[in-house]
């Protein structure tokens, strides 16, 4: 079967482009059939057509379009240092401890038990309520590995102003160049820690001091010049002047680093066949509001039953549909497969259309596949660059999936035997959905 794939590729163009391009209606999948291998003759290998292979090369086209990873930047090489062995999870694997939630008697189970974060340092999975907790303690324990490293982001996660932040960290390079291009003058070695400029800009924000420590500074009580008083100053160590390549790259790295940000966990699962596919029960981590304000907001709605049939314009309703959106963070989604296993996963409800599309690819067996996305009422999710509120798929929604049936009436004619499209280790995971 994969030497078909590999044949059906090599014959397509692949630079012919058609993200828009119409699929036709879906095919479905049934249960493998055992054939009398004896008695029947095995099909002939026919080439795709030209249809199948105009289909395929249209969505070949879309994959080659995503954007290309960029070079890792010095953040990015610091989160991989400290990732270290972290556990991986795949496509159908629960998060440990994510599926904790008791089904109360007579409520409703909820569909998911909550949102979860993934530290990009530990690999560790948490809830949405200890991403920063687990976030601290993770840089925490990186002072241990690299000093300078981990006081950069502890400077560039947890100062949550960051306009505060640039000025900052440009004032801190400054001090950092004028020791690199001025060694001889012994004025740029020392910094005095009750100056306005470092008390305003550099002193309040958490990290710095750790940082000015970590790069060679230790903390020296000098007479000030023409006053019989003391001050205290940070003063570079001499050993320092013969590492001046070291605190040049310190100072490149502060600049360019960036916030350390917990991913969101996506907590894939896949449900057996269910008529209950769309009936969502969300927890409270889904919404802005906190669950007393989603009571206060439940009573309001019932209370304005009548003023929702009042005659309103288009504007004054898209007004309030948008408003509406804002109150979501996350977006829990289904997508229905044609076989009727569905696929459900975790979003920003900011996201865009083409994480979802990701999303699906990761699940099958081969993501070539050319495939489309349809919403509630079989509207084409085409456009892949708005977002889930933009769609009106927040914070839950059941889509469809359909194949381009060309293309899977050649796979199935060359097949011995119908198989899944879906990988075969989600596949074995599959639960009930009740």
């Amino acid at each position: 079967m994969r030497k078909f794939f590999q044949e059906i590729k090599a014959d397509l163009k692949f630079k012919t482009a058609g993200p828009g391009q119409k699929l036709s209606e879906p095919s479905r999948y049934g249960a493998p059939k055992e054939k009398p291998r004896a008695e029947v003759a095995p099909k002939p290998r026919q080439p795709p057509t030209d249809e199948a292979q105009r289909a395929a090369a249209a969505a070949l086209a879309r994959l080659e379009l995503k954007p290309k990873g960029k070079a890792p930047s010095s953040q990015e090489a610091i989160k991989n240092q400290g990732r270290g062995a972290a556990p991986r999870y795949r496509l159908g694997e629960p998060p440990r401890g994510c599926f904790r939630a008791q089904e109360e008697e007579g409520a409703a189970a909820p569909s998911v038990s909550g949102v979860y974060f993934i530290c990009p340092l530990t690999g560790a999975v948490v809830r949405k309520d200890q991403k920063e907790k687990q976030l601290r303690e993770a840089i925490q324990a990186y002072f241990s590995v690299d000093p300078v490293a981990a006081s950069i982001m502890e400077i560039h996660t947890f100062n949550k102003d960051r306009e505060k932040v640039r000025l900052c960290v440009e004032t801190m390079a400054k001090y950092l160049d004028n020791i690199y291009l001025h060694p001889e003058e012994e004025k740029y070695r020392k910094i005095k820690l009750q100056n306005k400029v470092f008390q305003e800009r550099i002193s309040c924000l958490e990290g710095t001091h750790k940082f000015f420590q970590a790069v060679g500074f230790e903390t020296k009580t000098l007479p000030v010049p023409g006053q019989e008083t003391t001050e205290e100053f940070y003063v570079l160590k001499e050993e320092m002047l013969g590492r001046l390549e070291e605190l040049k790259e310190h100072k490149e790295q502060l600049l360019s680093s960036e916030p350390v940000r917990a991913q969101l966990h996506r907590q894939p699962t896949l449900f057996r066949p269910s008529a209950a596919a769309a009936r969502f029960q969300l927890p409270h981590d889904f919404f802005n509001l906190t669950a007393e304000e989603l009571r206060r907001e439940q009573r309001l709605r019932t209370e304005a039953v009548e003023k929702a049939a009042m005659l309103r314009t288009r504007a004054m309703r898209e007004k309030e549909e948008q408003r509406e959106m804002r109150k979501y963070s996350y977006t829990l989604l289904r997508v229905r497969f044609p076989d009727g296993y569905i696929l459900q996963g975790t979003f920003y409800a900011r996201e865009s259309v083409s994480e979802l599309y990701n999303f699906v690819r990761e699940a099958l067996r081969e993501d070539w596949l050319p495939f489309e996305l349809l919403g509630p009422g079989g509207l084409k999710l085409t456009d892949e660059n708005l977002a889930f509120n933009e769609c009106g798929l927040v914070p839950s929604a059941l889509l469809s999936l359909a194949w381009d049936a060309a293309v899977m009436a050649q796979l199935e004619a060359a097949a011995e035997e119908q198989r899944s499209p879906l990988r075969p280790e989600l596949l074995a995971g599959a639960q009930s959905l009740s």
